[in-house]
């Protein structure tokens, strides 16, 4: 956070304990906070990051920003899943609420900074912003963070990044005077309670793109049972199949919207070694080798493995991993790493099988 004194930092503030530790560290550093709450979805702003910011005494805003979230976080979220892809909002929300509107409304306001209770760096290096690995490990989140544009970099401050476990968090706002230590974690997609994705989609049942009863079908593309729809199926699921199998568990392969069908296979099936992706987003300074070796996540919860990635015409890279992966996943997001920094990342389109 160097470089940054008597800057005037705007905190994304959801009452929660992470951002609510971000506004508290800022603060107590001396420099000049403003909150600021988004309005989503829903009703009203959250309270608790209302009462955050009177408690710490810095001023305080309420952006509705539920028309721009609406069309173009959870359309986009309900129109790829019925295109049979598997997306993360949570990296778009990143790219064009957070540090897109967000950001502008920051500067509107006279801020030359944004800051966010994500555990990641921003540190830098020959006077370049890096986006790097939080210090906590395990709550990591710079896999969310590499579609912020590479402009905005160097305005940005992720102060829990140098947090070592979620108890020096809570004690940080516990510290502070606030009641809000003990409160839980947020859910994973902020727009879909208790997890029921499906429940969201069909609010949005406009045609019957997957949302049709289909074919399962093995790899020879037999029939082997009926499925719900394919909104229902992600690569690598097992539960809710209710088809018998005599070689042993099958799981979700693939699947294909415009034949309506959802292949069933054998774990093994599951393992492929090259993905293509599109949309990139790359963070570092200079121009990329047309080749080059580096790790890659293909999904949150994954350890980032070796690969080698080959740079394509049109935005696109070819990725090839050294040991085959599971479950690459159509729309999920692939992000690459130099040990600890973050090199770039985009969205997965296609995948290969190992042989």
């Amino acid at each position: 956070m160097e470089g940054v004194k008597n800057k005037k930092i705007l905190v994304a503030m959801s009452g929660g304990v992470d951002s609510s530790a971000t506004a508290v560290l800022l603060k107590e550093q001396g420099y000049d906070v403003v909150g600021a709450n988004m309005l989503l979805h829903g009703e009203g702003g959250d309270e608790d990051a209302r009462k955050v910011a009177e408690k710490l005494n810095i001023p305080f805003y309420v952006f509705d920003l539920r028309s721009e979230f609406e069309s173009n976080i959870v359309r986009k979220f309900v129109d790829e899943y019925k295109e049979g892809l598997t997306p993360n909002p949570c990296v778009d929300c990143n790219r064009l609420i957070k540090f897109g509107l967000l950001w502008e409304k920051a500067k509107e306001l006279g801020c030359t900074h944004i800051a966010t209770g994500h555990y990641a760096k921003v540190e830098f290096e020959n006077e370049k912003p890096i986006l790097k690995k939080a210090d906590f490990i395990f709550k990591d989140q710079s896999y969310f963070l590499h579609v912020i544009p590479k402009e905005t970099l160097s305005h940005v401050i992720f102060p829990l990044g140098y947090i070592k476990n979620k108890d020096v968090t809570r004690d940080i706002v516990r510290d502070a005077g606030l009641n809000i230590a003990s409160k839980g974690e947020s859910q994973d997609i902020c727009f879909v309670p208790d997890g029921d994705y499906v429940k969201v989609i069909n609010d949005y049942k406009e045609d019957p793109q997957g949302f049709e009863p289909g074919d399962f079908v093995d790899s020879e593309g037999s029939k082997i049972g009926t499925h719900e729809g394919i909104i229902h199926y992600t690569i690598g699921q097992r539960r809710g199949i209710k088809v018998s199998s005599t070689t042993g568990r099958i799981y979700v392969t693939e699947k294909d919207v415009e034949n309506n069908t959802v292949t069933l296979g054998p774990n093994e099936t599951l393992f492929k070694t090259e993905l293509t992706a599109k949309g990139l987003n790359w963070l570092i300074p200079g121009e990329l080798p047309e080749e080059f070796r580096c790790s890659a996540k293909i999904r949150y919860r994954h350890t980032a493995q070796p690969c080698t990635v080959y740079l394509s015409e049109g935005d696109t890279v070819t990725v090839k991993f050294e040991e085959p992966q599971r479950a690459i996943t159509s729309g999920q997001a692939v992000v690459f790493y130099d040990g600890d920094r973050v090199l770039g990342g985009g969205t997965i389109d296609t995948c290969n099988k190992t042989q």
